[in-house]
């Protein structure tokens, strides 16, 4: 599938469909149980903590659709944690499009990002009902800071790191 990257907002209409879809699926992998469904944690931060100018990227894949805009199939975001980090957060890819390497190419393009920007560290959360994205981050060298054969249940957020290369020049 032939995708190109384009800079973003968590708010924009074309991110929509994506956006929309990762919280229903929140919702149903981690059920009610409280005052606020588990999608409420695609809230918790505000959309300008994604923008660049406030040290954030937001971005899509969009497919060739053969329409001016294409179709978003996959995206994700990061957020400054402090001068020499960022937070990924709420990397996400179609689930009419899985399975084709469009997350880890998200993840490829965020932290090529983080990089141009002088960025060493990239620090993020999974949730204990998400085995393919815990697959994924190991598969692309994050450090697990839990016990990945101990029982996730217990953890629920679990937490990965990885420091990234100094920037060439």
């Amino acid at each position: 599938m032939q995708v190109k990257v384009v800079r973003s907002r968590h708010d924009d209409p074309l991110a929509r469909p994506l956006v929309e879809e990762l919280s229903r699926e929140y919702d149903e992998r981690y059920g009610g149980g409280g005052d606020h469904p588990p999608s409420v944690e695609l809230s918790r931060y505000p959309a300008e903590r994604f923008d660049p100018a406030n040290g954030g990227e937001f971005l899509l894949l969009l497919a060739d659709g053969g329409d001016a805009d294409g179709t978003p199939v996959a995206g994700g975001a990061f957020m400054r944690a402090d001068d020499a980090s960022v937070e990924v957060k709420r990397v996400w890819t179609s689930s009419a499009h899985r399975r084709q390497g469009l997350a880890r190419r998200v993840m490829t393009e965020l932290e090529a990002e983080a990089t141009r920007r002088g960025i060493r560290r990239i620090v993020l959360t999974t949730g204990s009902k998400q085995p393919e994205a815990v697959a994924l981050y190991l598969a692309l060298g994050y450090t697990p800071e839990f016990d990945v054969e101990g029982d996730w249940q217990k953890v629920g957020y679990l937490p990965f790191e990885k420091t990234l290369p100094a920037p060439a020049g």
